[in-house]
């Protein structure tokens, strides 16, 4: 199959690279000249463990090519997807559509034969339906179908998730497109997997109501850890009871400083705007934002706590401010609300992070990035884990306590004991619902 890919962000540049593994002709075209120069030179502009190796043997192979030509990509494709970003639009909540529309609208004008054009984008209920639309009237002789085929890849095992996937999830409205699709994705129907082949609108709900799903069971572990902390139980211990239930399963249910990164925040606003447009109000998406906002903040707080109640004047050093590991992605990272917060407080601010300085050099002005957490450490007041990183996991405490001018930590991911941090010397532990 040909295949076109309009987008080369992280969704488009890693379905695109795994799609040509799957043995299909792919271009991947991005308006960016510069990022196109750099893929065209073997150059990955995201952090994504094994895409970049991926990436070259596909090139080498023939299946895969970069091009800023979008009407050359989709000349003879059999399908076309849209992988643009849809971000929260300021201002109201809703996802912001400019980029899916315009890029619909020059595929239409593009289209010389017939194509699926898929919607890879996260996009709210009816966006397939305007897709169509807006393709058709920019070319009002094209012959195409449209289907929805949203993504659930993870960053930082992303390729896994594609190769490997839970489901596939296919919205379409005729059998023409179905079969397109199915090939498109046969190797993954040869080994298996669960394909969920659905109407439009069902298949742009699930991406939404999953990523909120998901979203609630970090936001409620979070309110849980809270209450631990009050009546001086332990949430790792909770967690761990709860999630041997079947029904409810162990993933997503790890306290921390909140959820982040480029799919939770946003999807779960657009839900919540989604359902005040329909007189559906989703009350408990709307409550989920608001705990997780405060959550941020109450991290702020646990924070100024074990710095004496202020900021003012301490050294402070923060290991990981990625919004997760495994990636380099910064978009709603819990750290961009942690981190200023103690800047402005008068703090004195030492970050580490494996991937994080690419994009936070710009979002976190007015701190020092350094190689290493002992070099961080260095004479600081307070050492915060606020991403965990493997790397952070198998630190020597005792090294770390002894550079330390006051040896607290606060440890946000909860990858110590408490017992091990207090033997390596340090003074204080702190940790989320422990």
């Amino acid at each position: 199959m040909r295949i076109a890919m309009i987008g080369t962000g992280y969704v488009g540049l890693v379905s695109g690279v795994c799609f040509s593994d799957f043995g299909h002709e792919v271009i991947c075209v991005d308006k960016t000249h510069e990022k196109i120069a750099k893929l065209n030179k073997g150059e990955v502009p995201i952090y994504e463990p094994g895409l970049e190796d991926l990436m070259a043997r596909n090139v080498e192979a023939g299946r895969l090519s970069f091009t800023t030509d979008l009407a050359q990509a989709v000349d003879g494709a059999d399908a076309v997807f849209i992988a643009v970003g849809t971000p929260t639009r300021r201002g109201d909540g809703h996802a912001d559509l400019t980029y899916v529309m315009a890029a619909a609208e020059e595929v239409g004008r593009a289209l010389t034969g017939y194509a699926v054009v898929v919607t890879k984008s996260t996009v709210p209920v009816g966006t397939n339906g305007k897709v169509q639309e807006v393709v058709a009237q920019a070319n009002p002789k094209a012959e195409f179908d449209v289907a929805s085929n949203p993504e659930f890849l993870r960053e930082g095992a992303a390729i896994d998730d594609f190769m490997k996937p839970d489901r596939v999830v296919i919205g379409v409205q005729s059998e023409r497109a179905a079969k397109i699709m199915a090939k498109i994705y046969r190797p993954l129907y040869l080994r298996d997997f669960p394909i969920v082949t659905t109407d439009l609108e069902s298949a742009e709900m699930i991406k939404y109501a999953a990523n909120a799903f998901l979203a609630t069971k970090i936001t409620f572990i979070n309110e849980i850890a809270a209450l631990c902390e009050k009546v001086g139980a332990d949430v790792k211990e909770v967690s761990k009871g709860m999630g041997l239930d079947g029904r409810i399963g162990n993933k997503f249910l790890h306290a921390g400083p909140g959820y982040g990164g480029s799919c939770f925040p946003k999807d779960t606003q657009a839900l919540a705007r989604i359902g005040q447009d329909f007189a559906a109000p989703q009350q408990i998406v709307e409550t989920v934002i608001r705990v997780n906002d405060a959550v941020k903040l109450r991290m702020i707080e646990k924070l100024r706590d074990l710095c004496d109640g202020s900021f003012n004047g301490k050294k402070i050093a923060v290991l990981g401010v990625t919004f997760k590991p495994n990636t380099d992605d910064m978009r709603d990272a819990p750290s961009l609300t942690i981190v200023p917060a103690l800047v402005g407080g008068g703090a004195t601010v030492r970050v580490v992070d494996p991937q994080g300085r690419r994009e936070g050099d710009h979002l976190l002005p007015n701190v020092t990035w350094c190689d290493d957490p002992y070099t961080a450490a260095e004479a600081t007041d307070l050492l915060v884990i606020l991403t965990e990183w493997n790397e952070f996991r198998a630190l020597d405490l005792t090294r770390l306590s002894k550079g330390m001018a006051q040896a607290r930590m606060a440890d946000l991911r909860n990858i110590y004991s408490r017992q091990d941090v207090l033997n390596a010397g340090f003074a204080t532990y702190d940790a989320i619902g422990r």
